[in-house]
Order: C-alpha cells, then structure tokens, then sequence
C-alpha cells in the first residue's frame, strides 16, 4: 500500500487558507498514487489552544473537506481535527475519511501539559487501529510519540504506526529520536507526519519521515512543505519479526522492581 505524508506550511488559525495548500499537496499525493494521505495534527489552524473557536462538531467543515477530497479522489484521508464530543473540551482527533465516505475518529491519548492542553482538550484512553488495503494501521497525535505504552500494547497487530503532529523545532532531535525507537523497538513501519513553518511564535522544522521496521528511513524531509510517499508491504513486517524475534522475548508477567 502506497502512503504519502503531506508536511504541510499551516497558516495560523486560517482554515480556508489551510484547505487550500492541503488540497493541493494531496492531489499531488494522488498523483504519486498514495491510497492513503495522511496531513498532521489540527492542519486547518494549527496547535491552538483556542479550543472554543477551533472546535468544530461531528461532519464539521473540516471533516467535510477531508470527505469530499478523499471520496473526489478515490483515496483515504487521515487528518487532525479538534472535534466537539459529549464532553465540555473538543477532543483532539486523528480523522480517518475513506474513499467510500465512511469517517472515523481517533483521540489523542496524552494531552501536552506543557502548554496546558489538557485545560482546552480532552483526551481518551482507547488505543484504535484499522485495516486499509490489506495494512493494519494504528494512529497516534504528536505527544503520545514521547509514550511506549500505546505502541506497545497494539504492537503485536500493528503493521504501521501513523504519528500526525505540530513537533516544534527546539525538540527536532527528540522527534526524530522517538520515531526511530518505536519503530525498532516494535518491528512496525512508523509515518511521522508533522508540519512546518511558523504559528503563533514557534518555528516547526518538519522533519516528517516513513521508517521501515528496522529503523531506517525510506524517505524524509526537513523544512519545507512537501509531500512524502512510500510503498509499506505488511510482509515486510512478517519478515522482520521472524529474522529477528525480539517481540516474542518480552516478559511483561515477569517485570518487577526490586
């Protein structure tokens, strides 16, 4: 399965601008024939913390953008999105729209206290993954890269981890790190979306990449807006895990402080 990873130049807080560079980028994904395009963490505004203004219900406008693209296209779109639940905060999502117009949400599973996040969104605690064209495939937003546990736990039915993001640039090296350690340490493909350029006073470096189950990358990016593809075979995965067995040597029962 073909996937491409658009690093996008998000315009702060301006959804008509965002959709019209995220349209562009992910014809020209289309074009590279990527079935399944995937755009970082809140492309439409950025990392906001103006939650209320952001926030936007079920089949929103930018859910509907995602939907008309990807069913215009005939592809998948995965898509961060700040969606307005039951709960008072929106939740930050991952929003998966499939060619046929189906839609599914993810939540963001740790909410970045650093810059309170967790005052403005809410979180869940529900690890999803989901099939597509034959590649099982779990997505994760930005701070749950800094979280072994999540990729752990869906390790053993996961093909690709997808980590959409806003990954500033005073903490490159710790993105860059981290998606080369979930991706060895889970013998899985790891997609590292993240966006680039400037919003509400941090610089984003990119640094969007596709790493095999070894570590390596097969394609990456730095600073500018661009578009990413790579052909991820689940036999791949197979593959790597029975040459070299690490997963089958855990002990999770046998854990225990001295």
């Amino acid at each position: 399965m073909r996937i491409a990873a658009v690093q996008l130049d998000i315009a702060w807080e301006d959804r008509a601008e965002n959709f019209r560079r995220a349209e562009r980028r992910v014809q020209e994904a289309a074009a590279l024939g990527a079935q399944l395009i995937v755009l970082p963490e809140m492309f439409a505004r950025g990392f906001s913390m103006r939650a209320a203004a952001m926030a936007e219900p079920p089949g929103g406008e930018t859910e509907s953008f995602l939907v008309e693209l990807a069913s215009g296209l005939g592809v998948a779109l995965l898509g961060g999105v700040p969606v307005q639940g039951p709960e008072p905060r929106p939740m930050n999502s991952a929003v998966l729209a499939l060619p046929e117009g189906e839609v599914r949400r993810f939540g963001k599973l740790h909410s970045f206290s650093f810059a309170g996040e967790e005052t403005h969104y809410a979180s869940t605690n529900e690890v999803h993954t989901f099939t597509f064209a034959g590649l099982r495939i779990t997505p994760l937003i930005c701070y749950d890269l800094r979280f072994p546990e999540p990729f752990r736990l869906a390790a053993a039915d996961t093909d690709a981890f997808v980590v959409i993001a806003n990954w500033p640039e005073r903490r490159r090296a710790h993105w860059s790190a981290l998606l080369r350690a979930r991706a060895i340490e889970n013998q899985a493909f790891v997609v590292g979306v993240n966006r680039c350029g400037d919003g509400d006073g941090l610089h984003y470096s990119g640094d969007s990449t596709i790493l095999s189950p070894w570590g390596e990358a097969l394609i990456s990016a730095a600073e500018q807006e661009t578009v990413l593809a790579a052909d991820l075979d689940p036999a791949a995965i197979s593959s790597a895990r029975a040459d070299f067995p690490a997963l089958r040597d855990r002990r999770p029962d046998g854990y225990r402080r001295a």
